[in-house]
């Protein structure tokens, strides 16, 4: 473990390629060290070679499955002994292609298993060190199908609005705190997530499809802003504060002491 140094160490997973990969490399760039987390060690040690000759930040490469209970345990570990973790970026993610009626019911288990069970545990992990400084920084890759279930197979985007309403839940409970949270919903972007999920990122619109060195930066941005949720495709954020206070709007009404009236029967 390094020395805690003026940011700290952030820990990324899902870091070896795409949104991770690039996570890693601005991180590094704004100070912090890193302990980079995937299953691929070979590009984990490539990268952590390239950014600590740029750089001169420390890197520690641990490779781990977080589907597999002994890698998500071994990463949970760290996060709860290495008191310089000032940072999590929940990033590791898979999809899955095609309708849920009729899939591998073993991947979606995995789809689940590292959308969800291991971005709350990894959580779970930091968030009592993050409370006794009084700081801490999680950043949890959730998906713009969060909000928009019916443009995707069901629990892909399912997995993603778990995560985007256990980040905001997150922040309700831990803000006051010092712990920033942040969610960010990216739209379709260029990664190796299509290929290994057996989707054509070809198929779709090029006006749809960002580069994801301009989704991290975005994503960046917004939590210098201070944002809670970034999407970093979206225009207006005015659209995004007009959901939420739509959503928040039905908050008195959805618990009350008698059913609607137009559920009663004559």
């Amino acid at each position: 473990m390094s020395e805690p140094n003026g940011k700290g160490t952030a820990l990324i997973t899902g870091a070896s390629s795409g949104i991770g990969k690039v996570y890693a490399d601005r991180m590094a760039r704004r100070g912090y060290d890193l302990i980079l987390v995937a299953r691929d060690e070979q590009r984990l040690n490539d990268l952590s070679g390239q950014l600590k000759t740029q750089t001169g930040i420390a890197v520690d490469v641990l490779k781990a499955d977080l589907t597999n209970k002994a890698g998500l345990t071994r990463i949970e570990e760290r996060l709860r002994t290495d008191k310089t973790v000032t940072m999590l970026i929940n990033n590791a993610g898979i999809s899955v292609s095609g309708p849920f009626n009729g899939s591998d019911l073993d991947q979606q288990e995995r789809l689940i298993q590292l959308n969800i069970v291991a971005v709350t545990r990894l959580a779970g992990a930091v968030v009592p060190n993050f409370v006794a400084r009084g700081s801490g920084i999680i950043i949890n890759i959730a998906s713009v199908l969060a909000v928009a279930p019916e443009i995707s197979g069901g629990a892909y985007s399912g997995s993603k609005a778990y995560v985007l309403n256990f980040t905001l839940s997150l922040n309700r409970e831990l803000a006051k705190a010092g712990i920033r949270l942040q969610a960010v919903l990216p739209g379709a972007t260029r990664t190796e997530i299509w290929e290994r999920s057996g989707m054509d990122l070809e198929n779709f619109p090029s006006s749809m499809i960002m580069e994801v060195d301009e989704m991290v930066d975005a994503a960046l941005a917004g939590l210098d802003r201070g944002e809670l949720v970034t999407i970093p495709a979206l225009p207006e954020i005015a659209d995004w504060e007009d959901f939420t206070a739509a959503r928040l709007k039905l908050g008195p009404n959805l618990s009350r002491d008698h059913a609607a009236p137009r559920y009663k029967t004559v």
